[in-house]
């Protein structure tokens, strides 16, 4: 498995020179200040490259994340044949860089969703947070979108609108930022009145239009991917449900099955985040893994730990719901069958994900989820259970507890 970073480019308080001293060669990144539905040019592809693989440091791009979807392809309006031309260059010219592992997603208007940023942990630290009831007080109370009541079991509207009354101007200003950190590209943020327009821009548009949006963006770029030997990899969705009265279609594993059968090319595949999969209260991460492992390309290895009303919160990475040992297993298993097979890209590129901020980090001000001692912390854990898995041998049946 290929040790990788989440790095977001210039902008990014943590510094190339301290990814390299994490121990991870790969680096994760984008092209974010490049407008949605524009081409990434080969000269600004060139220039991110060079600036990642300085002599010394042992860092290449390895992954983009994200190649955003613009959201006129999620609606299925305006001149799309620009915007899908423009995609399919974008991956032409990726790939005469040597980048050709692509994750996108097709969540519509919020890339993530999290109400708390700084979530207490044990002995000081900060995790990411989904709280149903702030959730359902923002979409009652702050948004007032209607039908909102039924998408919450009473008791998370009747504790919603108690929050909602004790809260003060800053409480409620602090929810909104939370939710608008999950806003994708560039680092604009919606206003309450902002977000609504947002969210007109799909109204009558439901799940089944989604998907078959989805399966004309596979259609129109699928083919070009493959023969350009890039990978795409779709991420699930964060968290895996619906949000703010929009559709999801990339939840649990019969969301992914038609998906990648969608089309049947190896350049249509899975970024298997488990977080996102592991917050979903009837999801088998391990299970979907061993699923669709023929088609994972980029894996987020992540932990939550779930709540009986829909919260969730980041756990420590071998913390959490899912048995994260088992998880390394499924992948490992899946290395050697490809390696088995003569594959050059037999291995799977994985970055730890959504660190739990830590000492220094606290006051860092990192992108949300992405701290520096958090991840490293993380990355230092599965390195560790990726070793002795090794080690351990394919008859392994270790679990982690």
């Amino acid at each position: 498995m290929i040790e990788s970073w989440r790095w977001f480019g210039p902008l990014d308080k943590i510094s190339l020179a301290e990814v390299a001293q994490t121990g991870a060669a790969g680096v994760v990144t984008a092209l974010h200040e490049i407008p949605y539905g524009e081409v990434w040019p080969v000269e600004a592809i060139r220039d991110r490259n060079s600036a990642i693989a300085r002599p010394g440091a042992g860092l290449w791009w390895n992954v983009v994340e994200s190649l955003p979807v613009h959201e006129d392809i999620k609606r299925g309006t305006g001149d799309l044949t620009r915007l899908f031309g423009n995609y399919r260059q974008s991956l032409a010219n990726l790939a005469a860089c040597g980048v050709r592992v692509v994750c996108y997603n097709f969540m519509p208007v919020l890339d993530w969703t999290r109400t708390t940023l700084n979530a207490p942990v044990r002995g000081g630290g900060t995790a990411l947070r989904f709280d149903a009831v702030r959730m359902a007080a923002f979409e009652l109370h702050m948004l007032r979108r209607a039908g909102a009541e039924a998408d919450y079991p009473a008791e998370v509207v009747t504790q919603a609108a108690d929050w909602i009354s004790g809260a003060d101007e800053a409480a409620q200003e602090s929810l909104l930022a939370s939710i608008m950190a999950g806003l994708p590209g560039a680092y604009d943020r919606y206003s309450v009145a902002e977000l609504r327009q947002a969210l007109d821009h799909y109204d009558g548009i439901g799940r089944e239009d989604l998907r078959a949006h989805h399966a004309r963006f596979l259609a129109e770029v699928i083919p070009a991917a493959e023969e350009l030997g890039v990978r795409m990899c779709v991420h699930p969705d964060d968290p895996p449900r619906d949000i703010l009265g929009l559709p999801r279609i990339v939840s649990d594993g019969d969301d992914i099955k038609p998906i990648l059968d969608a089309q049947q090319s190896p350049a249509n595949g899975l970024t298997l985040c488990s977080g996102s999969l592991g917050a979903h209260p009837d999801n088998d991460v391990v299970a979907i893994a061993a699923q669709f492992a023929d088609r994972i390309h980029f894996a987020h290895l992540r932990n939550v730990a779930k709540e009986p009303d829909g919260s969730f919160q980041e756990a420590e990475h071998l913390g959490g719901d899912t048995d994260m040992v088992a998880l390394v297993q499924v992948l490992l298993a899946e290395e050697a069958r490809r390696q088995g097979e003569g594959r050059e890209d037999w291995e799977i590129p994985f970055r730890p994900d959504h660190g739990h901020e830590l000492g220094p980090d606290l006051e860092r001000e990192a992108h949300p989820g992405y701290p520096l001692i958090g991840r490293l912390r993380g990355l230092a854990e599965l390195r560790g259970v990726i070793a002795g898995l090794r080690s351990a041998g394919p008859q392994s049946t270790m679990t982690c507890e």
